[in-house]
């Protein structure tokens, strides 16, 4: 792919901007603009290099998502067509055509929303030791990677850049936002997670678990951030998946398995990736976006 790798965005004319691991966000009078980068992190750490494409896969797939479960819940989107975008923005159209969404402002929620429908990552070890994953009891004898009887919800606080987020009880959703708004963002981030994995099963992928942002505006709950990326979801091909053992997860894992190798402390600064790891993951990256919204990025 030769397409010049973006890791940090400038705009001249807005104010600069709140820089997370990934995304660039500028205020404009009444709206958002975030900027997908290709930066990438791992172990909240992130890297020195990007992955080539990455901030328009996660546009691309964000955008699909938020018009396809409109029906459930609204979300910030606004419009990706950088004619749509401030003036101060237009000198920078080539930089922000497909990486950039314009959004509308909302209090975001302090929870991270997180729904498990397979047994993996960190909740395969939690249930290793406890029978459990957050709290939430499991039948006894469940492998790993195996499909959940039902999908949990098991969220998270939002961390400093930095440093990691924590599993937290449903109680404590309840006393950071009401017991009325955490049975509302429950309920909609399993009807969400349902409606996204019988999608991706009809294109061949299991989606094992993702996590979302909501935010509130003008009382109206907003599903905000990103939807069903690669970087917030796992994507399993369903034709090889076999219960049992780790799966081949279509994200970053290439490049967390490529850290893991080096006995890397995941503590800054992080290593440089060599260049067939960072092929690879531009390639998967590519991959589950044109199965997911049948466009090429």
């Amino acid at each position: 792919m030769n397409e010049t790798v973006v890791l940090s965005t400038n705009i001249e004319g807005l104010p600069p901007p709140r820089r997370g691991k990934v995304r660039d966000i500028y205020e404009t009078k009444e709206h958002l603009l975030i900027v997908a980068t290709d930066r990438v992190s791992a172990f909240d750490v992130v890297l020195p290099d990007g992955i080539p494409g990455k901030g328009r896969v996660l546009t691309q797939v964000s955008r699909f998502w938020f018009n396809y479960l409109a029906h459930l819940v609204p979300n910030h989107l606004i419009s990706v067509a950088v004619a749509d975008f401030p003036s101060a923005c237009q000198p920078y159209r080539e930089m922000l055509t497909g990486r950039a969404m314009l959004v509308k402002k909302a209090q975001p929620l302090p929870v991270e929303c997180i729904v498990r429908g397979y047994l993996a990552g960190s909740g395969w070890q939690e249930y290793r030791a406890t029978r459990s994953v957050c709290g939430i009891a499991l039948p006894p004898g469940l492998r790993e990677s195996e499909r959940l009887p039902e999908p949990i919800f098991t969220p998270s606080t939002k961390a400093p850049e930095g440093t990691h987020d924590e599993n937290i009880p449903f109680a404590e959703v309840e006393r950071l936002v009401g017991a009325p708004l955490a049975a509302q963002v429950r309920e909609l981030s399993l009807a969400l997670y349902r409606a996204a994995h019988t999608f991706a099963q009809t294109k061949g992928f299991l989606l094992a678990d993702t996590k979302f942002e909501f935010g509130v505006r003008d009382g109206q709950l907003l599903l905000i951030d990103e939807a069903f990326t690669p970087d917030s979801s796992r994507f399993w091909r369903a034709e090889v998946y076999q219960p049992g053992a780790p799966q081949e997860s279509y994200d970053k894992q290439i490049i967390r398995n490529y850290l893991i190798s080096l006995g890397w402390d995941r503590r800054p600064p992080a290593p440089h990736l060599p260049s067939e790891i960072i092929a690879q993951a531009a390639a998967r990256y590519q991959e589950i976006a044109a199965h997911l919204t049948g466009e090429k990025v």
